[in-house]
């Protein structure tokens, strides 16, 4: 064992809002459970969210805690409690919770210099942290929660601008220097990329720390994007290590915990591979147009499915048309709607579910792949139109719905809806018993299987987690080296 000195100690700095929290916890954890010391920087309400995990790892002898810090709620005028993006309700809201979490650098700037860490894991939203490493004489490690298909992506098109001097919106346009054709419109990119605004000249800073860091994390693995982690490297030129997938690898000690009675029967009443789970992430919201369209779909697809249906979705006023729904689908026995939070990994494992309708977030594709389902490509904001992309022309295991406009996840239009036949036909293709089908079910097992391996010793994500930790440990001997002869 090693000496309390001579471990690593390295903070983390998750950005609050779950599609960039969760990974980054179960990295730390992956880390803590490899002898590193961890300390996790956050505020008091985010803490809650995971703190059940981390006091199991500390019972269970593992060097990890978290740092509670204050979030500044009466300075913006917010609600006590109301410290993450995915309770934001409003723009005003969200302004305010931004605003919020920009005023939290000097609490975190302090916390760095008390602990002097070995190393810094930030989230691409905190540009500011590449400073905070350098001052501290430590790697600053960029970590990016999504794909490296999707990184390379956004990255031809602010270098080329290829979507500029269109004809139309709506015009397919190729993006250069990818591997494969992909081709897509302008009003699939994301609203930043098509308008400058302020968030645009932010995002110029997030890009600019990227490549003044001393390396990246990746939460994918070598055989599910090996081409684009190539690409990556050789356009970025700075380091980067896929360490993925980190809920399997986390997880897979874990344990189930116990699925409801009732809709593990209904699960259990259904023949392998036929229910669709339509699940659209922690964050989307959906118009009320939208959700009758979904309805009818997956009603008229004739598929059995499980709808996971946020409280935010269709508007108070309207939700009688949901539970008429509700109730027609529990005596036909064709559908289950689940309210607010579902067991999702549970419904996934569950040999009965055989495709899922998905957002495109990175931590939902992830987790389909790890029980080797197929998906339906229904992207809403942000890169999950490029993550779409990867599932239907380069992976080839994902359907598109024929979603077409990328706009900002707290607006609720109904200016693109996807209508009620595009979603039905995507089922039928999905969970049909056509070739297209067999071949799309095969090619996720393969990576399903793909996936277990590269976390198993020998695997490419465990190699490529060893080797960053020997790399780290190596550059505090340097220092300490460096430190002991300026002395």
């Amino acid at each position: 064992m090693e000496s309390q000195s001579q471990k690593l100690n390295v903070i983390f700095l998750p950005y609050l809002t779950p599609g960039h929290m969760n990974p980054m916890i179960d990295t730390a954890r992956l880390f803590a459970k490899h002898g590193i010391n961890v300390t996790i920087i956050t505020t008091h309400a985010n803490a809650l969210l995971f703190k059940k995990a981390i006091d199991n790892d500390t019972c269970c002898g593992y060097s990890i805690r978290t740092c509670v810090i204050q979030f500044p709620s009466a300075q913006v005028g917010l609600p006590e409690g109301v410290e993450n993006i995915k309770d934001g309700t409003s723009l005003e809201m969200l302004g305010k919770i931004g605003h919020g979490i920009s005023l939290l650098q000097d609490q975190i700037e302090i916390l760095f210099q008390d602990l002097q860490p070995d190393c810094i894991v930030s989230d691409m939203f905190y540009p500011w942290t590449v400073e905070s490493a350098a001052k501290l004489g430590v790697p600053r490690i960029y970590y990016y929660s999504s794909s490296y298909f999707s990184s390379c992506c956004a990255h031809f098109i602010r270098k080329y601008k290829p979507h500029e001097n269109l004809v139309s919106d709506g015009q397919l346009f190729s993006i250069p220097e990818l591997p494969h054709n992909i081709e897509i419109t302008s009003l699939q990119l994301e609203e930043w990329c098509r308008t400058r605004s302020q968030f645009s000249d932010y995002l110029d800073v997030v890009y600019e720390s990227e490549s003044k860091s001393y390396g990246t994390l990746y939460n994918s693995f070598h055989d599910l994007e090996s081409d684009y982690e190539q690409l990556y490297k050789s356009t970025m030129k700075i380091k980067a290590w896929s360490v993925g997938p980190v809920s399997t690898w986390i997880n897979k000690d874990d344990g189930n915990i116990a699925i409801q009675s009732e809709l593990l029967n209904w699960l259990n009443s259904n023949p392998n591979d036929s229910v669709l789970y339509v699940s659209f992430g922690s964050l989307t919201r959906l118009s009320y147009a939208q959700v009758v369209e979904i309805a009818h779909g997956l009603e008229n697809s004739g598929h059995n499915f499980i709808w996971v249906v946020r409280k935010k979705d269709g508007g108070e006023v309207k939700d009688s048309f949901l539970h008429d729904f509700e109730q027609r689908m529990k005596e036909s026995k064709k559908g289950y709607i689940i309210w607010n939070w579902a067991p999702q990994l549970l419904i996934l494992d569950h040999p009965a579910t055989g495709g899922i309708v998905t957002h495109c977030g990175w931590n939902s594709i992830l987790e389909s792949l790890n029980s080797g389902l197929p998906m339906i490509a229904w992207p809403m904001f942000a890169e999950q139109f490029y993550n779409e992309k990867l599932l239907v022309d380069v992976l080839k295991i994902g359907v598109s719905v024929g979603s077409k406009v990328n706009k900002f996840w707290a607006s609720v239009d109904d200016d693109a809806l996807v209508r009620r036949e595009e979603i039905a036909k995507a089922v039928a293709v999905l969970m049909g018993k056509g070739e297209e089908s067999g071949e799309m079910r095969r090619r996720a097992r393969k990576l399903c299987d793909a996936a277990k391996k590269s976390i198993e010793e020998g695997g490419t994500s465990y190699n490529n987690l060893m080797q960053f930790i020997d790399e780290l440990k190596s550059l505090k001997i340097s220092r300490e080296v460096e430190k002991t002869n300026k002395n």
